[in-house]
């Protein structure tokens, strides 16, 4: 079933973030997609920085996900809530959580047959993610409008990288993947 659930996740499966959504126990499977993913973006980094990029890559990733699901809670259901939207933050986390999938792909970017691409195929990770992830709240958020989760995934990556930003100067964190 895990198996299956991250094959629909990566497929962009409508179905499977209304599933998950009303599945709590499905919160330990979106763990560990979103352990997966981490992993993927630790072991990207250790090429990066050796074996401390492997373990704050990994950790700021896991972290990220719990930072992005607050953030996209308080922007979906304080700011911008429909009038059937009806949620609590175990359902964004379990949906970002199967919507995190696509990160798992990081690790192509490590093949020296393709290092040539890197920059491209961080590109297609994040669209995908991007993607996933407005479907993801749409099915959470129970908005009738894509339109509507595209401005909360929006409103909520811009006030995860103000954050991002502001960790960085005032804690040194590491730069992110792409730069």
């Amino acid at each position: 079933m895990f198996i299956s659930r991250i094959i629909r996740a990566l497929l962009l499966d409508i179905n499977l973030y209304e599933e998950v959504e009303n599945d709590k126990s499905s919160i330990w499977q979106s763990m560990g997609v979103v352990f997966l993913a981490s992993l993927a973006a630790g072991i990207y980094t250790y090429e990066l920085g050796g074996l401390s990029g492997l373990f704050i890559g990994t950790i700021l990733s896991f972290g990220g996900w719990i930072v992005m699901s607050f953030i996209i809670y308080l922007v979906g259901t304080k700011l911008f809530p429909s009038t059937e939207t009806r949620t609590d933050i175990g359902e964004i986390l379990r949906v970002l959580g199967f919507a995190a999938s696509p990160g798992i792909f990081l690790l192509v970017a490590l093949i020296p047959l393709l290092s040539s691409f890197v920059w491209l195929i961080i590109l297609v990770i994040w669209v995908w993610r991007l993607v996933a992830m407005i479907i993801a709240i749409r099915q959470a958020l129970d908005f009738k409008n894509t339109w509507s989760a595209i401005w909360v995934c929006v409103i909520g990556l811009i006030a995860y990288l103000l954050v991002y930003i502001i960790l960085l100067f005032a804690y040194g964190l590491p730069k992110p993947i792409w730069s």
